[in-house]
């Protein structure tokens, strides 16, 4: 939590201005450093990595269950070091690659910020505290999606992300608080351990895989991560690689050991997941901008992830960490890489690109590497990983979705090889079009270690898996990262993929083809949805409902607005009363004959008022409701507030008179566009739901009313009239103002009779 909240107070410093850029990286590094070192002692400690988790627990809304609850597994250790390890070094990139940037020190604050948000909601075990945690990265990703706010395109970008995956949030929180009441309790790590079962739970999860969808860029909601590539390639690296698009992916991993057995979730995560794959693959393959394949690259792999978190299986599972691990890595490095490209030779459309590889070896070899773990090439962490998703697939047979996923790993393994290609490798049409050697700029050193320290890593994982597995298994147990694990099936599969994916780089021209003819083919004849399109669609269709409502609801007109607002509230807690099965207790009508004269008096008068033509006579009526009501007083034998009020109406008389000098003596005649059985129909509801209410309020008392405490407490206070007591004694500051507010009234009335005299001392 100190950690925590040392995020935000750095985050504030930095968004100082007049703070350099150097000390600017350096502040912003420090909470970072902070974390990841305080999540590597407590792998090395061993507590995680035994199965113990670190328990700490801070109240918010202790009548309401919500609180900051702390539980810290191997699972969120290994999300913590992700999150602070690769936001190290993207801070540090950003340092070189933000530095002429307006505000550099505030796009640190964002990303700072964010870092704290993605912590907090991979630590946290309370349903509540993980809704507050997603939607504080879904705020944060905006601002750093849009952070260069000039550019048309990046506030497009950033409001469909917001869009998107902020309605997905709505309904996460629609489903943890379903699962929560369902459960019995708000701890994430209870419902899981004890998951409950049910239509009810069914739905829940629904509605959580809605939220995990559109936050991990699932199809159909893919379309925001490609959009999002408007934003500062440090943000594409840090949002798209370790962080925003894996909270989703955590939640399923999270959730997969409870209800991975639940009839919703194996069937619709693994659908959606397999389709997500291959349509990124497909879509990667054919992109010339560089960052564009790298997010559509983006969003197939986590679409294997979510497939694998589907199954649900604990092999699975391990595998499904693992290729967490070793994403975050390979793709934060290939997204610097990129970055720097696009620093150095000021583009990154592969089309115009080549020769960079002699210019920038030491770079080349960082996107080689990263390159090479995404593609599943051996001794890289990238390998070990889906090694060991195909081996858990076949050990749990597993046929269609291992078939599924070697295809698009085959396009994984295409797409790789033209980033790497397309990036470095050398073009003589590029060279002959005038772009060459020449073209390219030499980097600083914060452009380059960044990425190839990342790339180095997967390397040395991959390598030297044992203590990587070790934490893997902590979270995940049931598999096992294993470099060479002799010739089997899965590494059979493993050989096919890279060779064929390595045909589909050679034949790339007419894979290209291909892919355009049936592109238009599918739009043309089948006319197939694009996600893209219906994203567009959706808005615009919601705007033109938002405005055809609003020009019915604030349409000028009063008595609609009064209509709404008073169903509204008629309506609301009337189906609530019936719905909660809400009793009646019949009351006592009247206590005597008086009283029930009155009423009746009381009730004719004000129904007169409706039928008035005339405007004096309706404020007389008005006035005779205030007189008839000051009368029930005095039958319950309280003559002094019954003179309160005598004074009260006769004053509001006397001002609405003077008011109605200045008006036409009738009211106006005219149709209002609410029918009158419609005007008589809300006024009845309210009406009668105001006088229900005030009865069954009445009836529901259950402790012994002060009133009597008063009457026996009057004596004490040296008075017989319990009344005249309360008013002067035990509620004498209530008196006070009732007092004031008379004496201004009075003022009121003075000063108006006075501004109706003319000069001449005549009354108007």
């Amino acid at each position: 939590m100190l950690i925590m909240a040392g995020h935000v107070a750095v985050a504030i410093a930095l968004a100082m201005r007049g703070i350099g850029n150097r000390r600017a990286v350096l502040l912003g590094a420090a909470p970072l450093a902070a974390m990841f070192l305080w999540a590597v002692a407590a792998i090395v400690m061993g507590e995680a990595l035994d199965g113990r988790a670190l328990i700490a627990d801070l109240e918010w809304l202790p009548a309401l269950g919500v609180s900051l609850a702390i539980r810290i597994d191997a699972l969120s250790l290994i999300f913590l070091t992700l999150i602070s390890g690769v936001g190290l070094a993207i801070v540090v990139f950003s340092g070189g690659y933000m530095k002429k940037a307006p505000f550099p020190g505030r796009f640190l604050a964002l990303l700072v910020l964010f870092a704290a948000a993605m912590s907090g909601l991979v630590a946290v075990d309370n349903v509540f505290g993980l809704f507050v945690f997603w939607e504080l990265t879904t705020v944060t990703s905006y601002l750093l999606i849009g952070f260069d706010d000039r550019k048309g395109s990046a506030r497009a970008a950033a409001f469909q992300a917001i869009l998107t995956t902020g309605l997905g949030g709505l309904a996460l929180l629609a489903g943890l608080v379903l699962l929560s009441q369902a459960s019995g309790t708000t701890s994430v790590a209870e419902i899981v351990a004890t998951p409950p079962s049910g239509g009810v739970v069914s739905a829940a999860l629904g509605l959580v895989l809605v939220g995990v969808f559109t936050k991990s860029a699932q199809a159909p909601f893919h379309f925001w991560l490609p959009g999002a590539m408007a934003a500062p390639t440090p943000v594409s690296a840090y949002l798209h690689s370790a962080t925003m698009v894996k909270a989703g992916i955590f939640l399923l991993i999270r959730l997969a050991p409870g209800f991975a057995g639940d009839p919703i979730w194996g069937p619709t995560v693994v659908t959606v997941g397999l389709v997500t794959m291959v349509i990124g693959a497909w879509r990667a393959l054919r992109q010339t901008d560089l960052k564009l394949l790298l997010a559509y690259g983006t969003v197939s792999q986590l679409g294997l992830m979510t497939a694998l978190a589907g199954i649900g299986s604990p092999p699975v599972l391990h595998a499904a960490v693992a290729i967490v691990v070793a994403h975050s890595f390979f793709k934060a490095a290939l997204f610097l890489t990129m970055g720097t490209v696009d620093s150095a030779a000021g583009t990154r459309d592969l089309r115009l690109l080549s020769g960079l590889a002699k210019v920038l070896p030491v770079l080349a070899v960082a996107g080689g590497l990263a390159a090479a773990s995404m593609a599943g090439i051996a001794p890289l962490l990238g390998f070990l990983s889906k090694e060991a998703a195909f081996a858990a697939l076949i050990k749990e047979d597993e046929w269609i979705a291992l078939g599924v996923i070697a295809a698009a790993s085959i396009a994984t393994v295409g797409y790789a090889l033209r980033f790497w290609w397309g990036a470095f490798g050398t073009k003589p049409f590029a060279l002959e079009s005038g772009s060459g050697e020449a073209a390219f700029a030499r980097p600083t050193a914060a452009l380059v270690l960044p990425p190839l320290v990342l790339a180095v890593i997967g390397l040395v994982f991959g390598a030297a898996p044992g203590g990587l597995d070790r934490l893997v298994s902590a979270a995940a147990p049931g598999g096992k990262l294993i470099l060479w694990p002799g010739w089997n099936l899965a590494l059979t599969v493993s050989g096919i993929v890279v060779v064929a994916g390595l045909v589909l780089h050679v034949r790339r021209d007419s894979v290209s083809r291909f892919q355009g003819l049936s592109a238009r083919w599918a739009h043309e004849r089948l006319h197939m949805p694009s996600a893209d399109r219906g994203y567009e669609s959706a808005v615009s269709g919601l705007n033109r409902f938002a405005d055809r409502v609003t020009g019915i609801v604030q349409n000028g007109s009063l008595p609609i607005y009064l209509a709404i607002i008073l169903t509204v509230v008629v309506g609301v807690p009337a189906v609530a009363w019936a719905v909660s099965g809400g009793g009646w207790q019949e009351p006592q009508w009247a206590y005597s004959v008086a009283e029930a004269v009155l009423a009746v008096f009381v009730a004719a008068c004000a129904l007169a008022v409706t039928w008035s033509q005339s405007r004096l006579a309706a404020v007389l009526l008005l006035g005779a409701v205030g007189y008839a009501v000051a009368g029930l007083f005095v039958v319950y034998a309280a003559p002094d507030l019954a003179l309160t009020l005598l004074l009260v109406e006769t004053i509001t008389v006397a001002m609405f008179a003077f008011v109605l000098l200045r008006l036409p003596r009738r009211f106006e005649i005219y149709k209002w566009r609410i029918r009158g059985w419609v005007r008589g129909a809300v006024a009845l509801a309210v009406g009668v739901f105001v006088s229900a209410g005030t009865l069954i309020a009445a009836a529901q008392r259950t402790t012994r009313p002060v009133s009597e405490q008063y009457a026996e407490l009057a004596p004490a206070a040296g008075g017989t009239n319990v009344v005249n007591v309360i008013l002067t004694d035990f509620r004498a500051l209530d008196t006070l103002g009732e007092i004031t507010v008379v004496a201004i009234a009075a003022l009121g009335v003075a000063a108006l009779v006075a501004g109706l005299r003319s000069p001449a001392g005549r009354e108007t």
